[in-house]
């Protein structure tokens, strides 16, 4: 036993001094000791060496009962893994067929505007056709207007050429029994 009082007596100082002092990054030499100390001591601060073999067995229970944890963990996140995978294509599928939803409904949209578009170019064409034909309407009626003034004018001049050459008959019947 007095072997080991100083090694524990060391343990302890090293172990004050540790948490006295600021933490700084371990040395490879404390990293060492620390493994080796872990080492030959398990949980209960005794070392392997000095302990019965009753306490190897609930030490291997131990070990067990952590690795049968661990093995429960690794299922219940192969598990939750599976499940967010089966939920992640459910939602893909979801927002595919949303995706498949927006693109007809954008073709059927695009379908519409063109209508849209057409019908408003033939109303423009209308529209400027209906514009272009009122616009020769009212040239015609102008030009129908100026012929009938022009035609007027000509039935009166032919009314005046008229009268004009029956007036020059008459004259040149007045001349012609004055000169007999």
């Amino acid at each position: 036993m007095s072997t080991y009082y100083p090694r524990t007596k060391d343990l302890t100082r090293t172990r004050k001094s540790l948490t006295e002092s600021p933490p700084s990054s371990p040395s490879p030499t404390d990293k060492n000791y620390r493994h080796e100390r872990l080492s030959r001591y398990d949980s209960s601060g005794e070392s392997a060496t000095d302990k019965p073999l009753g306490r190897t067995s609930s030490y291997s229970r131990r070990e067990t009962r952590l690795g049968a944890l661990n093995r429960q963990e690794q299922d219940a996140t192969t598990k939750d893994y599976k499940k967010m995978y089966a939920e992640a294509l459910h939602e893909n599928e979801r927002l595919k067929s949303r995706l498949q939803d927006s693109k007809q409904e954008l073709v059927k949209i695009r379908s519409q505007l063109e209508k849209v578009t057409q019908r408003q170019d033939r109303m423009s064409e209308r529209s400027s056709a209906l514009v272009s034909e009122k616009r020769e309407k009212q040239a015609l009626e102008k030009r129908v207007s100026n012929m009938e003034d022009d035609l007027k004018i000509l039935t009166e001049l032919k009314s005046d050429n008229q009268r004009l050459k029956d007036e020059n008959g008459a004259l040149i019947r007045v001349i012609s029994k004055l000169s007999k």
